[in-house]
């Protein structure tokens, strides 16, 4: 009696075979990747937004003159990194690493094209400078270091991901995720505050170990609270995958 098997991606862009139910690596077959390119979409576009959103600083205050000082791609930038995950488990390196350098292509290519329209003649009466201050004078600096960050960051999580994954096999997805996104958002976070504190005037170093440590602790709470979330994304699409 012949026993069906179907492929899902495991780590490192290996295929698993579903056999009964369980799981077997099987190196030479091609994993399903018919989602890959929807999450990769998601993934360049929570970039790009969240890159120009990050132009505007935003601090709640909380009382006196404590507040928490953060920029205004902090609702979005977690999601990328949780995307990332998606990427990472589902598709393995090789594969999450593609849509990182994939992502941040588009990003430089938006940057270039803004640059290229505040070059180009406006229309007689019309007032460019809020354009141009926003994705002309600001934007180079806060976007080179969210580029940076986010290509250190990503590669980071992606690697520690998988690593941790070759450890545990499928077992404990939550280790997985909390793992790579500390490992990621801390160097991705550091290498952002320092491009970006003194375009949005930061410049004591209180207040740009505030921006570092806020944001950090942001973002991995982002990831913490929508575990659950993660976790039903992550089987959906295996299942989907897997058919």
């Amino acid at each position: 009696m012949l026993t069906p098997a179907v492929h899902v991606a495991g780590a490192g862009g290996n295929s698993m075979r579903l056999v009964n139910g369980t799981e077997a690596t099987s190196p030479d077959s091609p994993p399903q990747v018919r989602l890959y390119p929807y999450a990769v979409g998601i993934f360049a576009s929570l970039l790009l937004v969240s890159n120009i959103a990050a132009t505007q600083p935003v601090e709640f205050r909380l009382s006196g003159d404590f507040g928490l000082i953060l920029d205004g791609g902090f609702l979005l930038f977690p999601l990328a990194y949780i995307v990332g995950d998606l990427l990472s488990e589902v598709y393995g390196f090789r594969l999450a690493r593609r849509s990182v350098y994939l992502s941040f292509a588009v990003t430089v290519g938006a940057l270039a094209y803004f640059q290229l329209v505040i070059a180009l003649p406006t229309t007689e009466g019309w007032d460019a400078s809020a354009f141009e201050s926003l994705l002309g004078l600001a934007a180079p600096r806060i976007v080179l270091g969210s580029l940076l960050g986010f290509l250190a960051g990503q590669l980071l999580n992606a690697w520690s991901l998988v690593a941790i994954k070759k450890r545990t096999g499928e077992r404990h997805l939550w280790a997985r995720l909390m793992g790579s996104t500390v490992v990621g958002e801390s160097a991705d976070t550091i290498i952002f505050c320092l491009f970006a504190a003194p375009v949005i005037g930061l410049s004591d170093a209180g207040s740009i170990l505030n921006y570092v440590l806020v944001g950090l602790a942001w973002k991995t709470l982002v990831e913490a609270v929508l575990l659950p979330v993660t976790y039903a994304v992550v089987r959906w699409v295996k299942r989907k995958e897997a058919a």
